[in-house]
């Protein structure tokens, strides 16, 4: 009898554990099926935004050379020291003390001139002394030219204004940029006939912040009477994002 008992038992929980395991794979299978039609349901699109948006420039970068010549390599060097110290002297007081001066090149270099099926003729030489300010207040680049050119500085290649603070014109660049990408996606998805229930991916995909170059040298150089005018303008920050929802389609 206890043998008899023992398998009783024994068959009860065989019996309870297959309907255990039948019951979980029905569960199973419910849960599946949904999965599988709402798959079918829905489908990926992958669109772009852009955005633009202006900021004001807080730190101009302008770069003033002396160029000098001579019969020896020592006379033309001998006269850009010179009148590059009187230069960057101006350049400094007019500019105050915030500004950062600093030499970005220098030069010396023979003049030659060549004729034909003869060898170049060395005819001279030229000295070449470049100095770059970048300041803050931009309201002083006028007077920083017209100190320049009057102490000595006699090429420029041009001042250009850029944003050294640019998280904040970035962050409403990449806000609008989302946005835009936001909206073609609704606008995909009623076209289909359905809704964006999800973003499955968001990528930034460029920055741009170009410098932007106002003064030539051209009108650096001409003389002037009164103060050189220069206007600042603004910059364009540029976003780009690359966005993937999923959209659901209706039956």
């Amino acid at each position: 009898m206890k043998r008899l008992s023992t398998i009783t038992k024994s068959l009860a929980i065989t019996q309870i554990m297959a309907v255990v395991l039948a019951a979980a794979a029905v569960l199973h299978a419910q849960d599946r099926t949904p999965a599988t039609d709402n798959a079918k349901r829905q489908t990926r699109v992958s669109v772009g935004g852009d955005a633009i948006v202006q900021a004001q420039p807080d730190t101009a970068i302008m770069t003033v050379s002396v160029v000098t010549q001579g019969k020896r390599a020592v006379d033309a060097q001998q006269e850009n020291a010179t009148k590059t110290d009187a230069v960057v002297r101006a350049l400094k007081a007019a500019a105050g003390t915030g500004a950062e001066v600093k030499t970005s090149g220098y030069s010396l270099q023979p003049m030659r001139v060549y004729r034909e099926n003869q060898p170049p003729t060395i005819t001279g030489y030229e000295a070449r002394n470049s100095v770059t300010l970048t300041t803050s207040d931009l309201t002083k680049l006028g007077n920083v030219i017209d100190a320049v050119g009057q102490a000595g500085a006699n090429d420029i290649t041009g001042i250009s204004f850029t944003l050294r603070k640019d998280q904040p014109a970035r962050d409403r660049a990449l806000q609008e940029a989302t946005r835009e990408a936001m909206r073609k996606a609704q606008a995909v998805a009623q076209a289909l006939g359905g809704r964006v229930v999800s973003i499955a991916e968001v990528q930034e995909e460029g920055f741009v912040r170009p410098p932007q170059p106002v003064y030539q040298a051209e009108a650096f150089m001409a003389k002037r009477d009164v103060a050189t005018p220069v206007e600042v303008g603004s910059l364009d920050i540029t976003s780009r994002v690359q966005l993937v929802a999923i959209v659901e389609l209706n039956p």
